[in-house]
């Protein structure tokens, strides 16, 4: 789905599970307008960067119940100063930005590491190359 049909989308989701990069573009993404437009049962899960949700207006949300609740493996800022109302409210879970345990990233860092090799050698184009322009 197109980050610009977000809004469109948002009022039939239960979860909205963030997994995208952060860059320019998609900072903020899950603004006070994403929240006004979910269901009011709805959870945000957070597990890409912190950047991309206005902690501000998340908060806003989760306390006046525009939301139902957030898991947030990653925060802005982060880490998550001491104090901050994420920490207390109850519908409100913070982990420590593990989501990705190295038992899940190893085998796969592996592999992308082996067909990499094999493609390098065969003159074929690398997966997962970074772009800095694109900021990911």
């Amino acid at each position: 789905m197109p980050v610009v049909r977000l809004l469109e989308v948002l009022p039939h989701a239960d979860f909205v599970v963030v997994a995208a990069a952060l860059t320019p573009e998609t900072r903020g993404l899950l603004s006070a307008a994403a929240f006004s437009a979910m269901k009011r049962d709805a959870w945000l899960i957070n597990v890409a960067r912190g950047g991309l949700v206005d902690t501000a207006a998340l908060v806003a949300a989760l306390e006046g119940g525009a939301i139902a609740g957030a898991a947030l493996d990653v925060t802005d800022p982060e880490p998550l100063p001491d104090g901050h109302r994420l920490w207390t409210l109850p519908n409100a879970v913070v982990t420590p930005h593990v989501a990705n345990t190295w038992d899940m990233a190893l085998p796969e860092l592996r592999a992308l590491v082996g067909r990499n090799v094999r493609r390098f050698a065969e003159g074929a184009e690398l997966e997962g190359l970074v772009d800095p322009a694109v900021g990911y």
